[in-house]
C-alpha cells in the first residue's frame, strides 16, 4: 500500500472540507445538477477521446498507484547477481527454471535459457521497455486530459447557472444564492483537476519513471551475463 498518495489525497480533501466547514454551512457547496454537468461531461468527453477499454484500464492503473507498493532497486539488483550466480555454476540452461513475478524478468530468463544472442536479447527487451512506456502514457493522458476537461466542463455549468439567474433578475432576493450555485461547477471541476486527476497522473509517470529504471537493470544486467558471467560485472 502506497502510504503517501493516501495521505495526500486524504489530507487535500480533508483540509479543504474543514475550511468549508469552520467558513459556513455545507449544505451550501452541495448542487447535484452541478456534479452532472461536472462528473458526466467529464466521463463523456474522455470516452469520445480514448477507446472504452483504455479509460477502464486507467482507472485500474489509479487503483495500482495506491494499492502497490513500490519494488526495492537494490532488492532487483541483488536478484540480476543471484542470477549471474546461478547461470556460472548451473550454466545459462538453468534460468529457465528461474520462479518470479516479473513477467519482463522471467522473458529475459527464458531468452538467456533459449541461448538467444545479444543482439537478439537487445532488440527484444528495448522493444518491451518502449511498449511499455507507450502504454503508461496513454494512461497518464487520460487522467491530464480529464484534469482538463472537469474545469471546462465546470465552466460550461458556471455559463448555464449566470443564464438562469440572468432569467430571474425580477427577483433580487434570489440572484445571491443563484450566484453561488452558478459557481459551484467550476469549484468542482477544479477540486477533481487539482486533487484528484493531476496528482494521479503524476504518480503514474514517476512510477514509469520507476518501471523503466527496473526494466534497465534486468536489462543491463542480462546483457552482462550473456557477457562474461561475472557477479560482479553483473553488479557493476
Amino acid at each position: 500500500m502506497d502510504i503517501a498518495s493516501l495521505f495526500g489525497v486524504f489530507s487535500g480533501i480533508g483540509l479543504i472540507v474543514s475550511a468549508i466547514i469552520v467558513g459556513g454551512q455545507v449544505h451550501n457547496f452541495l448542487n447535484v445538477p452541478g456534479v452532472m454537468i461536472v462528473m458526466g461531461g467529464t466521463m463523456a468527453a474522455t470516452l469520445l477521446t480514448f477507446q472504452f477499454k483504455d479509460v477502464v484500464t486507467a482507472f485500474g492503473s489509479a487503483y495500482f498507484v495506491f494499492s502497490s507498493p513500490k519494488q526495492d532497486s537494490q532488492e532487483l539488483i541483488n536478484t540480476m547477481i543471484k542470477l549471474g550466480t546461478i547461470s556460472r555454476r548451473k550454466g545459462l540452461l538453468s534460468l529457465m527454471d528461474v520462479k518470479t513475478n516479473s513477467p519482463f524478468l522471467k522473458r529475459v530468463c527464458t531468452l538467456i535459457a533459449d541461448a538467444a544472442d545479444e543482439d537478439t536479447l537487445r532488440s527484444a527487451m528495448r522493444t518491451e521497455i518502449e511498449s511499455m512506456q507507450m502504454r503508461h502514457f496513454i494512461v497518464q493522458d487520460i487522467f491530464k486530459k480529464m484534469a482538463i476537461y472537469a474545469p471546462s466542463f465546470g465552466m460550461l455549468g458556471t455559463l448555464i447557472g449566470l443564464i438562469q439567474m440572468l432569467s430571474m433578475l425580477a427577483d433580487p432576493d434570489s440572484l445571491g444564492p443563484a450566484m453561488a450555485v452558478a459557481l459551484l461547477t467550476t469549484f468542482y471541476g477544479s477540486l477533481l483537476a487539482t486533487v484528484i486527476f493531476l496528482p494521479i497522473a503524476g504518480k503514474l509517470r514517476s512510477r514509469t519513471m520507476i518501471e523503466v529504471m527496473h526494466f534497465e537493470i534486468i536489462y543491463q544486467g542480462a546483457v552482462s551475463i550473456l557477457q562474461d558471467n561475472n557477479p560482479m560485472s553483473v553488479y557493476e
